[in-house]
């Protein structure tokens, strides 16, 4: 027994490609990923997505907390890294990396037809910046005591509106970056912030499971919608401003839904979609461009992204991206893609392809 050990050597360590090397280009590989078709009698159908993927160097090398669309070609994303990062989603290519955040950037709102966009951070501040401007930031608007976690445009681009965990909501001038006006509410620990559409009014999240609708024009409660079971995650508003979406925390699907509300004068609860297991952190409308029917797509801790039919709450296609750990974002990104952030795998490239019936593809990961 001790001859033989003497003659067993251990097998000299053996060089393993890693993906940081892949600083000079992109990489390609084929990358099979788990999806699942519902079909109308319920029963699942699971099939596997062996399209290759373009894997590009990772924008972040920590988890990414948001992506959102700068334009047609450009995205910007944020993460634990503290860096928002400027990148052409079409190609892979990043533009410009900002730098200035002391902790994680939370939250990214871009101004509409410009090359400025606004980032929130859990160091309590809200930076402006302009791709075609320096790397530093245009403005610092400093007014939270604690982190911030919303943040939302005006349609006009004339004001922008923070929220925070601490219960405040703050409305800021974008042109002298002075803050205007401020409201605070017990318990309202804010998750997320968005504008409707051509209105005065903000819609809004909270870890108290209660969606808020703020008039902005003396940032007073217009409507409180019925609370939830669960923490509201997300919101999400219709292109036309009749409809909104929000999102649940939750586990083992317990939860794990997001909810259709009408915005207009009725605001009652239209349908909910449930099938994810573990938390929904996102949830976008897709464009009718996109889409043949009306739809809407969410993002979940699961790993998953589901498209749904948003009439009546009937799950089209799941995408399971393995691997990439929570999803974190979703973002629009042109008639056919969509965007979404993790924790695990940067930013991925999703495209919906109705060629044979409807299917959600990952091509790319940045």
């Amino acid at each position: 027994m001790l001859l033989l050990r003497c003659q067993l050597k251990p097998a000299p360590p053996q060089k393993v490609p890693c993906r940081l090397w892949a600083v000079m280009g992109k990489l390609q590989s084929k990358l099979r990923h788990s999806t699942y078709k519902y079909r109308p009698d319920g029963i699942i159908e699971e099939r596997t997505s062996t399209k290759a993927s373009q894997e590009y160097s990772l924008a972040h090398l920590d988890p990414v907390s948001v992506v959102a669309t700068l334009n047609s070609d450009l995205c910007v994303s944020g993460g634990k890294d503290k860096t928002a990062v400027a990148y052409n989603w079409k190609t892979g290519n990043v533009v410009k990396r900002f730098k200035g955040h002391e902790r994680e950037i939370t939250k990214i709102a871009c101004i509409p037809k410009s090359s400025q966009f606004f980032s929130a951070s859990r160091d309590r501040t809200v930076m402006m910046w302009d791709l075609h401007g320096s790397s530093q930031p245009r403005q610092q608007l400093s007014g939270h005591a604690m982190v911030v976690t919303g943040l939302a445009m005006s349609p006009d681009s004339s004001q922008l509106c923070t929220g925070s965990r601490d219960n405040s909501l703050l409305l800021w001038d974008v042109r002298t970056g002075q803050c205007v006006e401020r409201a605070s509410v017990s318990r309202n620990l804010v998750t997320h912030l968005c504008w409707v559409p051509r209105e005065s009014y903000i819609l809004q999240t909270s870890e108290d499971k209660t969606i808020r609708l703020w008039d902005s024009r003396r940032l007073q409660i217009a409507h409180m919608f019925p609370t939830k079971q669960h923490i509201q995650t997300h919101c999400e508003v219709s292109v036309d401003g009749h409809r909104c979406i929000s999102c649940s925390s939750g586990f083992g699907g317990e939860g794990c839904e997001a909810t259709l509300w009408d915005l207009r004068q009725t605001r009652d609860r239209i349908c909910e979609y449930k099938g994810h297991l573990q938390t929904v952190a996102s949830c976008v409308f897709l464009p009718r461009s996109l889409a043949l029917l009306p739809m809407i797509a969410t993002s979940a801790h699961d790993s998953k992204v589901k498209i749904w039919n948003q009439d009546t709450g009937a799950c089209l296609f799941t995408l399971s991206l393995d691997g990439s750990g929570p999803l974190t974002s979703l973002a629009v990104g042109d008639t056919t893609s969509l965007l979404c952030s993790s924790f695990h795998r940067g930013v991925h490239l999703l495209r919906v392809d109705h060629s044979q019936g409807l299917e959600l593809q990952e091509v790319a990961a940045f």
